[in-house]
Parts: C-alpha cells; sequence; structure tokens
C-alpha cells in the first residue's frame, strides 16, 4: 500500500511538472509473485505429496513385511554379566528378561 502511494505521489508530482504519466505505470504491481500461476504451483505440489505418501508407504510395507533372520543365542561365556553388587530392581539388568 505504501510503494502504491508512493508511485502515485512521484506520478502526481511528474504530471504538475509537465510530464505525461501513464495510469498502468502508477498502479503497476511489481511484486515477483505477481507472475506466477499459484493455483497450477499448488495442484502440482498436492500431485507430488499424494505421489510420495503412495511411494513411501508402499517402500514401508515391502521391507516391512519381508522376514528377518533370528540369530541364535549367544554361549555364556563365564565373564559376561559378572555381578559384584545386586542391582536394586533384582538380580537381572533392567532392560534384560533371565528365566530363572
Amino acid at each position: 500500500m505504501a510503494m502504491r502511494l508512493g508511485k502515485l505521489r512521484s506520478g502526481l508530482q511528474s504530471a504538475l511538472r509537465g510530464g505525461a504519466v501513464r495510469r498502468t505505470e502508477i498502479l503497476k504491481r511489481t511484486f515477483s509473485s505477481s507472475t506466477h500461476d499459484d493455483e497450477h504451483e499448488t495442484a502440482k505440489w498436492e500431485k507430488i505429496t499424494y505421489v510420495g505418501i503412495v511411494a513411501c508407504t508402499s517402500l514401508a510395507i515391502y521391507t516391512l513385511s519381508k522376514g528377518h533372520h533370528h540369530y541364535d543365542e549367544p554361549p555364556p561365556y563365564p565373564y559376561l554379566h559378572i555381578r559384584n553388587k545386586e542391582f536394586p530392581w533384582g538380580p537381572d539388568g533392567l532392560f534384560e528378561r533371565k528365566h530363572h
């Protein structure tokens, strides 16, 4: 709005001095987004988003539906899990589950 008033004021000053001013030059919008078709860009990115959602979802379903290898239990080495003092929550670690 301030830009439009500034152009209008300079146009009026030029007209008072005798210069010819075109009305379209005074009220012309100079923002860079005025030349773009916003509806077309919005529709394009909406389609890209939906294609991306479908692609990521199908990739996740494919990846997660495949089986994975279960490893054997490691051998019970005597130097692993040496406990000199009992934990406050019991004999096992906080995230361990052993069948006693």
